[in-house]
């Protein structure tokens, strides 16, 4: 019987996470199926997540009800549910995390993404998170906007877990890598132990391909050099990208700037790849975990791609294959007129809004069946 080749990606040193989260995936034992016939390691959820779960399903209604009838608020009730949620999906992943020793079997909560943009809102929000969702293997997510590095740097000082999400370009990657790291020094120099801390670095991929294909599909028809180009840059971007930002990563963590951290018990801040569905038709609903396997890397997936893996995945280190072809994809981007930097900036700005607008639906919808 051929083994599952989720199962094998742990053996390569990925981890698996699921980006889903649900009451009845819970109740049902469905998450426990999961971790122990998939190898399932951790979770991952966002305020898209908990809309769908919370707005567009019963199963939390009768709670909702009974929350409006003590006159607590729609943000109370959001946070009630989508903590109690996260708790007992912790619980459940408490086997993975000890028998890891604390590397997986965590489930990331995310900050208002209201406060994308507010470095003191965040801090205080994700200490508040942290005190109540009161579990060891929990991740506070934090955008890596340019005000959210700050943040990074003194939660992580502070000790509290931070997955750093809707990470984009290579540039800031590095300052969300320095933030980290700069973070572990202000806690050693307090004599703080550093073994305990856990962090992920999310680097949405898709998202990238999304926006850069149109642009290069200009080039594809005329015939001449750039069509040589953008023949070969069309649908790579993202896993260049992601193949670019390993490099940084093997870099980064491999100094000795680190490695004093390092002797002190410090764990490396892992790059998390995120938004790995397929969204065009035309490319294999496994293209975001192929090509991406490495050692001391995390792929959080939905449900429908946990199946495609399941059923049809190649299980190989590839992630430091054709580098230097990944590199020189990306050094191709300007010459079809492509600005990286914009790119990156536009999704960063797209994706806070992209949390926004769930967000603000969850908390109409809330209100809604608050008063029914």
């Amino acid at each position: 019987m051929k083994e599952n080749p989720l199962k094998q990606l742990a053996t390569l040193g990925q981890s698996i996470w699921l980006d889903y989260i649900r009451r009845d995936l819970i109740a049902s034992g469905e998450l426990r199926r999961l971790i122990e016939e998939d190898g399932l390691r951790g979770m991952t959820s966002n305020p898209s997540i908990f809309e769908k779960a919370i707005a567009e399903s019963n199963l939390y209604d009768k709670d909702i009800r009974d929350m409006a009838l003590k006159k607590m608020d729609v943000n109370a009730i959001y946070e009630t549910l989508s903590q109690r949620d996260v708790q007992n999906a912790a619980d459940e992943f408490k086997s993975v995390y000890e028998k890891t020793d604390g590397k997986d079997g965590c489930v990331s909560l995310e900050v208002n993404p209201h406060l994308a943009h507010d470095t003191k809102g965040t801090i205080e929000e994700a200490r508040r998170l942290w005190t109540a969702l009161n579990r060891p293997n929990v991740l506070i997510k934090v955008p890596a906007t340019s005000d959210g590095l700050p943040a990074i740097r003194q939660l992580i000082s502070e000790g509290i877990n931070v997955n750093v999400t809707l990470l984009f370009g290579l540039p800031r990657y590095r300052q969300v890598a320095g933030s980290f790291i700069a973070g572990l020094e202000a806690r050693a120099d307090q004599g703080k132990p550093l073994n305990h801390i856990a962090s992920v670095a999310s680097f949405f991929l898709s998202r990238i391909d999304t926006l850069v294909d149109p642009l290069v599909e200009k080039f594809l028809d005329p015939g001449g050099k750039k069509t040589e180009i953008a023949e070969k840059v069309h649908g790579q971007v993202a896993i260049s990208s992601a193949k670019a930002a390993y490099q940084i990563y093997k870099e980064i963590f491999g100094s000795n700037r680190f490695k004093k951290l390092a002797d002190k018990g410090a764990r490396v801040q892992r790059l998390l790849w995120a938004s790995t569905s397929t969204k065009n038709p035309d490319y294999s609903d496994i293209k975001y975990i192929e090509p991406i396997i490495g050692s001391d890397t995390v792929n959080t997936v939905p449900l429908k791609t946990i199946d495609a893996y399941r059923n049809h995945g190649d299980p190989k280190l590839r992630l430091d294959q054709d580098v230097e072809e990944a590199n020189w994809i990306i050094a191709r981007l300007p010459e079809l007129g492509i600005s990286i930097g914009k790119v990156t900036q536009q999704l960063e700005d797209e994706g806070v809004k992209k949390f926004d607008e769930p967000f603000e639906k969850l908390m109409a919808a809330l209100t809604k069946k608050s008063s029914e």
